[in-house]
């Protein structure tokens, strides 16, 4: 592949970067630390915020806070695990686009039989955490490896792998809304269906860095399929984002007031849309990691709603 121009080397993201805790870590350990995606923590709490949003919603985040802790570490756990076996799958792949060529398994610094142990031990962790949940979450918990499975070859076979995305990073809800007990699931599709258009606007804003080398290695995404209509594409999807998390906030406390603990959250991800510029990777990166602080947002005002209905 031919190498970027200056121009396009300043504006391109490193994926892997030795700094905070990977710079403290011992020299062995930090290739498994970045194949676990520790140095980018926004992964685990775009996972992690969807769970919190359902306890929110239910009314018993407060009381079930050791669940908010529960869910905060299988998240780490799970993220990383993700991550690790989708770099085993995309490893070929990754070899061929500039910013992830030093990813550990694309760059050789872990070999394959390492990283499936590696993937092995982050699993277990994530068995602590499905063990501390009620028969019911464990088992909608465990629907969803067969959507991890399929993930990495999503974008392989179709121009929209991030709705596969959107269903795997928001499973957490359901999970968590089983554990919560509550019998009226109608929020909970909403609250569902809200997660997944979120998640396919944020990645599209990612994936929007890879367009040019996507394109040159043959795999698809939301982006390439937006072209020029990124913006005005993400602005849909977190509209219906905004809208499906209104009705389900409606279910639960039908009051015009309730609707408004949304209106933070809603104005954060305007704002995303507004100064977004989907040429600019820097810019398009911000926009993507502020979505921990869109994601705080929803979660407070979840919280109140839930606390109040």
């Amino acid at each position: 592949m031919p190498s970027p121009s200056p121009a396009a080397a300043s504006e391109q993201v490193v994926d892997t970067e030795h700094r905070g805790l990977i710079a403290v870590l011992p020299r062995a350990a930090r290739p498994f630390a970045l194949l676990a995606r520790f140095d980018r923590p926004i992964g685990w709490w775009l996972l992690y915020w969807p769970g919190a949003w359902a306890m929110a919603l239910s009314g018993r985040a407060i009381e079930r806070w050791d669940m908010l802790l529960w869910f905060l570490i299988g998240s780490i756990a799970m993220r990383g695990a993700g991550c690790v076996y989708n770099d085993i799958v995309d490893r070929d792949l990754d070899r061929q686009v500039a910013r992830t060529a030093n990813r550990p398994l694309a760059s050789g610094a872990v070999s394959v039989k390492a990283a499936w142990a590696w993937l092995v031990f982050l699993s277990l962790i994530g068995l602590v955490v499905l063990l501390q949940l009620n028969f019911t979450a464990a088992i909608v918990a465990l629907a969803s490896l067969a959507l991890v499975a399929a993930y990495p070859f999503m974008k392989r076979i179709t121009w929209w792998p991030q709705a596969w995305l959107g269903m795997v990073f928001s499973w957490a809800a359901p999970v968590a809304w089983a554990q919560m007990g509550s019998d009226d699931w109608l929020p909970l599709a909403l609250l569902y269906a809200g997660s997944i258009a979120w998640v396919i606007g944020y990645d599209t804003i990612y994936a929007c860095q890879d367009i040019e080398d996507d394109a040159m290695v043959g795999v698809r995404s939301s982006a390439r399929a937006m072209g020029s209509k990124v913006r005005p594409g993400v602005t849909l999807l977190y509209a219906v984002a905004v809208a499906c998390w209104a009705g389900a906030v409606w279910r639960v406390f039908p009051t015009p007031l309730a609707l408004a603990a949304l209106l933070p959250g809603a104005l954060h991800l305007l704002w995303q849309v507004a100064t977004l510029k989907p040429a600019e990777g820097a810019n398009t990166l911000r926009r993507f990691r502020s979505n921990r602080d869109a994601g705080l947002l929803i979660f407070l005002g979840l919280l109140v709603v839930g606390q109040a209905a």
